[in-house]
């Protein structure tokens, strides 16, 4: 089982309503989907393929090699057909493994006896050809394999990920209600910043938005910041490809910005954490950070791009002073911000009305499970409408 050289169905899976973004950078490497669907791209390639798409990739979670499909009503089919697979040239005998599971199945009430089913295909076909069988648990720092089991359609995968992918890796200080990483690069991928212009990002918290900026603003991409994937310990892994791709980013990424990047927040502590977080990212020197309310944070006269992720509170339920702060955000994109194009990510609509703003596009998000939504506002010097003429 060539894996690193014999072509395959690939899929990269991503939290739902990224697979846009997801595309984009796929087909950007050179790749060409063969499928999009809501939570992620299905390509054709090798697990070494797989190499710079974990190493390049923003909004993706997981990366998946097919290693066969079949069919299985009940665990005694899966397990039969699961120990046909060639383990021993996949995951080292004296090595570790995981199992992790996307099951649907009338006789599977919960997916760790699914797990369990897989590991004891795996152990029993290594024992019997080695006569040592690999150590197997829950950490998801070594080998990876991954079911997906609906109904009775049963897939195979190697996870060539490990640790997901949406985490980037450089934040060290989480913050209060981070956002996902992977969300983050993602909607500022949804706006219409150049990356050459302007980046405010008032009210940051932790820094992800400004530190996500950043990092594609020099062409950086997470690969730089983790030394671990699942690829690694799969049997006929050559570090020289890892370490040429590696290296292939650190030379195109770029040290400094021509433009401005803000990110300011009436938290002392929420600064600091931000400060740490981007100096981890090695973007420290390309923002500007202050400690101060947002309507005081610093707009140049300039175009570019305004970017809230406030506090929205209950989904039910608009509390006063939320109310209070959107209405001030919005007064703050009316006077400050002329000539920029304005973000609010949220997700309570009832406060999104707060800000007084028509919407010129209302973009779809998930944050977790909660439906959200970044309004996009342009922020026009004067009037929109071109004059009558005059008779």
């Amino acid at each position: 089982m060539q894996v690193f050289h014999t072509e395959s169905k690939i899929i990269i899976t991503c939290n739902k309503r990224l697979s846009t973004y997801l595309q984009r950078e796929v087909e950007a490497l050179g790749f060409e989907p063969v499928r999009v669907f809501p939570t992620g791209v299905e390509l054709k390639g090798t697990v070494t393929d797989t190499i710079p798409l974990n190493l390049n990739l923003r909004c993706a979670s997981q990366i998946l090699y097919s290693l066969k499909t079949f069919t299985a009503r009940d665990p005694k089919e899966l397990y039969d057909e699961l120990v046909t697979i060639e383990w021993e040239k996949l995951i080292d005998f004296t090595g570790y493994f995981s199992v992790s599971s996307n099951v649907n199945n009338e006789h599977i009430l919960t997916p760790l006896f699914a797990n369990v089913k897989v590991k004891d295909a795996i152990v029993d076909r290594i024992k019997s050809i080695k006569g040592i069988r690999p150590d197997s648990g829950p950490e998801v720092n070594k080998a990876l394999v991954h079911l997906y089991w609906q109904d009775d359609r049963a897939e195979i995968f190697l996870d060539t990920s490990g640790e997901t992918l949406a985490k980037h890796s450089y934040r060290k200080i989480p913050g209060k209600a981070p956002m996902l990483e992977a969300l983050a690069a993602s909607t500022i991928m949804a706006t219409k910043w150049d990356m050459k212009s302007t980046f405010i990002n008032p009210m940051c918290g932790s820094g992800t938005l400004a530190i996500e900026a950043a990092l594609l603003a020099t062409d950086k991409h997470p690969g730089l910041f983790r030394m671990n994937y699942g690829f690694m310990h799969v049997l006929g892994y050559d570090e020289t490809v890892f370490f040429a791709e590696r290296r292939a980013l650190k030379d195109k990424a770029k040290k400094e910005t021509g433009f401005k990047i803000i990110a300011t927040d009436i938290s002392e502590d929420a600064v600091d954490i931000a400060r740490k977080n981007a100096k981890t990212a090695g973007v420290e020197h390309l923002i500007d950070f202050a400690v101060c309310d947002f309507e005081d944070t610093e707009v140049p006269e300039a175009t570019g791009v305004v970017m809230f992720n406030p506090e929205y509170g209950e989904r039910l339920g608009v509390h006063t002073k939320l109310e209070i702060t959107y209405k001030r955000m919005g007064d703050f994109l009316k006077k400050k911000c002329l000539g920029y194009n304005g973000y609010v990510f949220t997700g309570n609509p009832d406060l999104a009305k707060k800000i007084g703003l028509k919407a010129a596009r209302k973009i779809e998000f998930y944050n977790g499970k909660l439906d959200c939504r970044l309004f996009e506002y342009e922020l026009y010097q004067g009037s929109k409408r071109e004059p009558k003429e005059e008779n």
